[in-house]
């Protein structure tokens, strides 16, 4: 069976080979052939990369047969789905058939993945095509704490497109550069007005919709605790989270009962949109935890917190139709306050997220249908507050959404991937994430059981020695080893951010508290096998050198969390003791600094490495 990501609907391999020559054309075959001509170019270059030879674009019916080596013909009614094609090679030629633009695109992604492994001798075959999900997105967290410079953001996009996800969305609080707002991101190296239009533009030509994203409601702190903006604030002196009652220090929602609340909203909205070609916006309103625990104490007392979460949220909803954009939510209500759900608004989008292998997507998928609005799935990579990913928990939850999406009649699937807790994992941590949610989004069945180690090798690091994909796969299940699970994140990653005594109660939540310190010391002896192959990858891509050394530092600092929870423990094993582990603390920033700055703006560094430095406070009061 070919390898492909995603793989087809349906392909059929036939005998015979195609083998390219070298003076063939590309022939556009369409109504209006300058709308192909991006996939022409992309399909061109291919063929000079793997095959060797240069195609010559040409557009019309009245090419010579014979000349013709690949035809991209779009044709309205051709294929029944929109984003459908089909793709058929023969001995003497290729041949796209699509009834739009972008299915010819989704067509020439399968072909190039095709010419990347088997060059000058393609397999002849039949390939019939579609998506299951119509909107298949990713959203990346850029704003806790990286924020991603353009030459990343650019590659990125390349990379989801060639796996034909067609919407983004990067996830922002304070990061877009709001003229009328300078104070709230001054220190945050956002994204200007002008660097959006760029990657708009560049989005829509690989048929992606950069979709805005700004929150409007809960996750405000960072405009809150400035003092132009802290008067809005729910709770401005703190409240209680429904996390284990653990107290959030400082302001984090808008209130609802301040008028001024909602001319901000107002403000944003109309700053922001207008850099988008999208008329979608994904207005956030998620977590909104200080709801009547400050300045809306007493309407929430007298009309219960649903109710008042629905108005204001209605109220954000108004203010989008206005601007002619439809509105994405969190739709938590929906399972909070299930009675409150004829109120929402059927032309809105609400977003049903989970991130654990278990979680009730099938309960909850049933709840969102009965709604009557229409709904995203979202699951997310796993990768965040773990370093490395969990590996299986990603597998499990992606493939969860996705099953009981389409189940419940779901209209797209969005792949989150998080920074909580200071976005500690490079972006090739997400990488396994967002390559088989992409598959999954596009066809379950096809790729349920895709090679995910092989695919990552093939169509992300380009590793010759088949080494990468498998590295980092079982890299991922690493979380596993030490024996005590944690939600949404891992127990290594935990150690590195708690006290001695947070490690030694660890210990105390396992039947066999005994057991820990070997389950760590089996996880080194883990961590150590999966990295030895490291110096035999052979990966083909720009940035092979940069994933080398940001896969050595993750697995760095895994070992290091192995060290710190022994030395917590009272465990002596060469290594943990105070002097060690304070000195290494220093050399993982070091080195965490300088990886940091080959992908993401220095703004949000220094928040993102004082987590880091905390690490190093325990040992230094013990020297």
């Amino acid at each position: 069976m070919m390898l492909l990501a995603p793989q087809p609907r349906q392909l059929t391999l036939h005998a015979g080979r195609f083998t390219p020559s070298a003076a063939s054309l590309i022939q556009l075959n369409a109504d209006a052939p300058h709308a192909l001509i991006f996939i022409a170019r992309q399909l061109q270059a291919a063929l000079r990369s793997f095959a060797n030879v240069e195609w010559e674009i040409v557009a019309g019916k009245h090419v010579p047969a014979d000349q013709i080596g690949v035809s991209l013909s779009v044709t309205p009614g051709a294929i029944p789905h929109p984003q459908g094609y089909a793709l058929t090679i023969t001995p003497e030629r290729i041949d796209v058939v699509a009834a739009e633009p972008v299915g010819a695109f989704y067509a020439v992604q399968t072909l190039r993945q095709i010419l990347q492994q088997h060059g000058r001798s393609l397999p002849t075959l039949r390939c019939s095509d579609q998506p299951e999900f119509p909107h298949r997105g990713v959203m990346l967290d850029i704003s806790r704490d990286r924020v991603p410079t353009m030459h990343t953001l650019y590659g990125l996009v390349d990379m989801l497109a060639s796996w034909k996800i067609n919407q983004l969305q990067l996830y922002t609080e304070h990061t877009f550069a709001y003229r009328a707002h300078p104070t709230v991101w001054a220190d945050a190296s956002p994204l200007t007005g002008e660097e959006i239009l760029a990657l708009d533009a560049y989005c829509r030509e690989r048929f992606i919709e950069l979709v805005p994203n700004q929150n409007t409601f809960g996750h405000m702190h960072r405009w809150l605790e400035h003092d132009a903006y802290r008067h809005l604030a729910e709770a401005p002196d703190g409240s209680i989270t429904p996390w284990n009652g653990l107290r959030f220090e400082g302001p984090y929602s808008l209130s609802p009962v301040v008028p001024g609340s909602l001319d901000l909203v107002r403000d944003m909205l109309d700053e922001l949109l207008p850099h988008f070609r999208s008329r979608q916006v994904n207005v956030g309103c998620d977590e909104t935890f200080d709801l009547g625990q400050g300045l809306s104490q007493k309407l929430v007392e007298e009309q219960g917190v649903g109710r008042v979460y629905l108005d204001f949220l209605l109220k954000i909803h108004r203010e989008v139709k206005s601007r002619g954009h439809t509105m994405q939510f969190w739709g938590d209500i929906i399972m909070e306050h299930p009675e409150l759900t004829p109120e929402l608004p059927r032309d809105a989008i609400a977003l049903e997220w989970g991130y654990e292998a278990d979680h009730p997507f099938a309960e909850h998928g049933a709840l969102f249908a009965d709604s009557g609005i229409p709904f995203y799935v979202c699951p997310g990579t796993s990768s965040w507050r773990t370093l490395a990913g969990r590996t299986d928990n990603a597998i499990g939850n992606l493939r969860n959404a996705a099953a009981n999406g389409l189940k419940h009649g779901a209209v797209g699937y969005l792949i989150t991937d998080w920074g909580d807790n200071g976005h500690w994992q490079p972006l090739p941590a997400s990488y396994l994430g967002f390559l088989y949610g992409a598959a999954l989004g596009w066809g379950y069945d096809a790729n349920v059981d895709l090679d995910i180690p092989a695919a990552l090798d093939a169509f992300i690091f380009a590793d010759k020695a088949g080494i990468m994909g498998r590295l980092v796969f079982d890299l991922g299940n690493i979380y596993q080893t030490p024996g005590l699970l944690m939600p949404n994140s891992s127990v290594l990653f935990n150690a590195l951010q708690a006290s001695p005594e947070q490690i030694r109660d660890y210990s105390r939540q396992l039947s066999d508290p005994a057991a820990f310190p070997a389950g760590i010391h089996e996880t080194m002896t883990q961590i150590d096998a999966i990295m030895a192959p490291l110096p035999q990858t052979d990966m083909q891509i720009e940035d092979a050198t940069l994933v080398v050394r940001e896969f050595t530092w993750v697995a760095d600092m895994l070992r290091h969390a192995c060290h710190r929870i022994l030395w917590a423990l009272g465990e002596n094993n060469g290594r943990a003791d105070a002097n060690w582990l304070a000195k290494d603390t220093g050399r993982l920033i070091s080195e965490f600094g300088a990886i940091w700055r080959e992908r993401s703006r220095p703004g949000g560094f220094r928040e993102s490495v004082a987590r880091m430095a905390e690490m190093g406070w325990a040992y230094e009061s013990t020297r």
